[in-house]
């Protein structure tokens, strides 16, 4: 065996923050011991790469046992004995032979991507974030967070449709300041809830955002907006919505207040924009509603993100780009299954003039590969909840640290 080669791959089954199972891989090499844990979404695209459960009673179906035993049975043989590079993610995708990786699961080819950016970092003696710099070919930056302050849709118990609501410190320079600004909006938003609607509405949903049992889709960003205004930071916040409008697109309308044809909806959004300072808005329309998206993408004055229209996958992303569906992309590298495959998926967006935001999902862990991922691709924007739960403060905490590296 070669010096410095890999040695062991193992996985096994762990806990996501809903409580579920995902996949942990621990790779070792060089005599040290490498891990990355994958994540999940609730609220997930039709054209997402395979989640592989095994159904049955066990976790009630979600287990990932299966996942499991193809790292350890199949991928494990493919990387022991070479050298970490993440051109390895090609022999994964070879071995699985499907478009969606239906066969070993992304969840299984994801764990190990991830564990061998690690190794690959550390054989070279540096930061995960410069060394998914030197695979994105871009500098280091730090992103702005887009923070989840109220949840409705499918990651909260509540009547909103639309399924996040966040805020964005857009005016703020050092990356420090935008998570005091977050960090501030977020309990003074907690302390308006509480007094207007009683302790229970300051329970959260998945991400950390307040879930307050109210059904105004306009409600929230009128709390938010009162949050920001008394604390004096109207100059430097902005708002973003993230709709998941799939989940309320049914019979060919969009239900939200009161059915909605794409174009009316597209109206709407631009109303809305009237009354709040939106920094973007994500998936306001289906997965396959290309029009709509290209109808407001060209009268927005705000980022129109693809998340579930395109999957962080390079073939949708190009779709988008012949119709001008969006111009940000969203980038969850659980989509898409390798870290080789979102790179070239940020790539491709950027080649046609997008922007990007590298986003957490719904089911996290205590990983933030995520934090370096957002910082070495240089994207614009990162999701990562509210500042609240471990999952979501284990990656604001790690941007923390790179913004005392990068001093910015």
């Amino acid at each position: 065996m070669e010096k410095n080669a890999i040695t062991q791959v193992t996985a096994r089954e762990v806990l996501d923050s809903r409580g579920n199972p995902t996949v942990e891989c621990e790779l070792h090499c060089d005599g040290k011991a490498f891990f990355a844990i994958v994540p999940s979404g609730a609220s997930t695209g039709t054209h997402e790469a395979l989640e592989l459960r095994d159904g049955g009673k066990r976790y009630h179906g979600k287990g990932v046992l299966k996942a499991v035993g193809n790292v350890n049975a199949t991928i494990a043989p493919l990387l022991v004995g070479k050298q970490p590079s993440q051109s390895l993610d090609a022999a994964m995708i070879a071995a699985d032979g499907t478009e969606n990786k239906t066969k070993l699961g992304a969840n299984a080819i994801l764990s190990a991507s991830m564990a061998i950016s690690r190794a690959c970092a550390d054989s070279k003696g540096e930061p995960l974030y410069k060394f998914v710099s030197s695979l994105s070919n871009r500098k280091p930056a730090m992103p702005c967070p887009a923070s989840n302050v109220i949840n409705g849709g499918a990651h909260a118990g509540n009547a909103l449709r639309i399924q996040e609501y966040m805020i964005l410190p857009q005016g703020v320079s050092q990356f420090s300041e935008k998570v005091r600004f977050v960090s501030e909006t977020y309990h003074q938003l907690k302390k308006i809830l509480k007094e207007k609607y009683g302790p229970a509405a300051t329970n959260v949903g998945d991400e950390g955002g307040f879930a307050p049992q109210i059904s105004d889709n306009r409600e929230p960003l009128e709390l938010i907006t009162r949050a920001i205004e008394e604390l004096g930071y109207a100059k430097e916040m902005r708002l973003g919505i993230d709709a998941a409008a799939s989940n309320f697109y049914e019979n060919g309308k969009y239900a939200l207040d009161k059915p909605y044809s794409g174009s009316e909806l597209v109206d709407y959004y631009l109303d809305l924009a009237k009354t709040y300072e939106f920094a973007l808005m994500e998936d306001p329309f289906a997965e396959d509603d290309f029009d709509s998206f290209a109808e407001l993408t060209k009268k927005a004055k705000f980022a129109v993100v693809g998340d579930d229209l395109v999957v962080t996958n390079p073939k949708r992303i190009r779709m988008a780009i012949e119709r001008k569906a969006c111009n940000c992309l969203l980038v969850k590298v659980n989509q898409i299954g390798t870290v080789t495959e979102a790179i070239d998926a940020v790539k491709t967006a950027r080649a046609a003039g997008w922007t990007t935001m590298v986003s957490h999902r719904s089911g996290e862990t205590e990983d933030a590969f995520l934090a370096d991922f957002a910082v070495g691709v240089g994207s614009e924007y990162i999701k990562l909840g509210a500042p609240c739960r471990g999952e979501r403060t284990a990656k604001y905490n790690q941007l923390l640290r790179i913004s005392e590296e990068l001093k910015s």
